[in-house]
């Protein structure tokens, strides 16, 4: 019995052996600071739990739910982008809801991808738009987002033979892993690079309500024209604390959403009708929970922020996400994909690997969102807020507190510690 090649081609996802090593830790006896997953810890609204559970006491809730979503959830997602981003959006054919968006990120690889096409993919960025390519047989030919752009892609340095061969391009703002975000006349450029070499633009939008200090992020589908070429994923797993509950939703293009949708008919039968019901709730609550839930991850982020220059990492508030993208120390950070060592001689999963043997803390490794993430760590703020205090507290009494801040030198980290370095 010999498993389909699709699977010897698909690499490892990373978080899957990150986490085995965390319990490894764990059974230890060490008490670890989860910082490596994107894993809200706050409750959704008590309405929405209400909406659950009242809608799970009726007996007719309990069969298939059908694979479209109930005409009321289309509804509540058309109307949430009304609302937020006055979008007008038909919910019988430009909406889908989904088991979560990420199987909706892969699903979308399966309705338009043939073997040997090729899928744009941003570096650094979330696995699954190059695992879901990989699965469909098709090839994955990587941009980077680099610093000095404001980790936006240079749409005019992709190699037009290679647009012209892709069938769709990934994008994701605000941004996974680094926090940056993106503006309205970058996605119109987006739109019209999509436009012109008849491209699918697939946007991933989990984290446009997760902003600060005033600022709203846009959505793809507010350009002219992005209807015609362009698809948007949302999530209530950030914005409504509902991780765990598996409710997402593609909008735009009605040919794509149709192509999901004889994908997911042949997959899966939808999700539980309370989810649902739930989920109408949630879309339908005003935004100022939304607004306290972003002050705790304001000032949680501020103390991250604080506490990483302790140990010499350089990093800022974004103005979205829940994520710190954070330089190691002493490396170059420039972002630039196959720049596989820092001067300092850590990479970034060694590195990380580091701070959590000698600290319990998990963060995330750079490398694992792609080569360009070389350099890097990503610290999320959904632990607890007394649990990433006490994070930071174990980073300054750790003998990492006496390095250096921002120096660059080559003298790493630990340096009486050269053999555990990796090379």
């Amino acid at each position: 019995m010999t498993p389909a090649r699709r699977l010897h081609d698909l690499p490892p996802y990373p978080f899957a052996a990150w986490s085995e090593l965390i319990s490894r830790v764990a059974q230890r006896g060490i008490d670890v600071i989860r910082l490596d997953m994107g894993n809200p810890d706050l409750p959704p609204r008590k309405e929405v739990i209400e909406t659950l559970c009242r809608s799970a006491r009726c007996p007719a809730h309990h069969g298939y739910p059908g694979y479209r979503g109930t005409p009321a959830l289309r509804r509540a997602i058309a109307e949430y982008y009304d609302r937020r981003f006055e979008v007008t959006v038909d919910p019988d054919s430009e909406i889908l809801p989904l088991i979560g968006s990420k199987e909706g990120l892969v699903n979308l690889a399966l309705a338009y991808l043939d073997p040997g096409d090729v899928a744009l993919v941003p570096d650094p960025g979330y696995a699954p738009y190059a695992r879901g390519a990989i699965l469909a047989g098709a090839r994955v030919h990587t941009f980077p987002l680099r610093p000095e752009l404001g980790f936006l892609p240079d749409l005019g340095a992709i190699c037009p033979k290679v647009a012209e061969e892709a069938s769709l391009m990934w994008l994701n703002y605000p941004n996974n892993p680094t926090g940056a975000t993106a503006d309205l006349d970058f996605f119109a450029q987006a739109v019209e690079f999509a436009g012109r070499y008849g491209l699918l633009l697939c946007h991933d939008a989990p984290y446009s309500d997760i902003t600060y200090d005033g600022y709203r992020a846009p959505s793809l589908l507010q350009v002219d024209g992005a209807l015609d070429v362009g698809v948007e994923f949302n999530s209530l797993s950030k914005i409504a604390n509902m991780a765990g509950w598996r409710i997402g939703m593609a909008v735009g293009n009605a040919e794509a959403v149709q192509a999901l949708s004889t994908v997911k008919s042949n997959v899966d039968s939808g999700f539980f009708r309370p989810l649902q019901d739930a989920a109408v709730t949630a879309l339908s609550s005003d935004l100022e929970w939304v607004g306290q839930l972003n002050d705790i991850y304001r000032d949680r982020l501020d103390l991250l922020v604080e506490g990483l220059r302790h140990i010499g990492l350089s990093a800022s508030r974004p103005r979205a996400t829940l994520y710190l993208w954070a330089r190691i120390p002493g490396s170059t950070g420039d972002g630039v994909a196959g720049e596989a060592e820092p001067r300092s001689g850590w990479t970034s999963e060694g590195f990380a690997q580091m701070v959590l043997e000698e600290t319990g803390i998990a963060v995330a490794p750079g490398s694992f969102f792609g080569e360009a993430g070389e350099g890097f760590i990503r610290v999320s703020a959904t632990a607890p807020t007394a649990r990433i205090e006490e994070a930071m507290r174990r980073l300054e009494a750790s003998e990492m507190a006496m390095w250096p801040p921002d120096s660059g030198s080559e003298a790493g980290p630990h340096r009486s510690r050269g053999q555990r370095r990796e090379r």
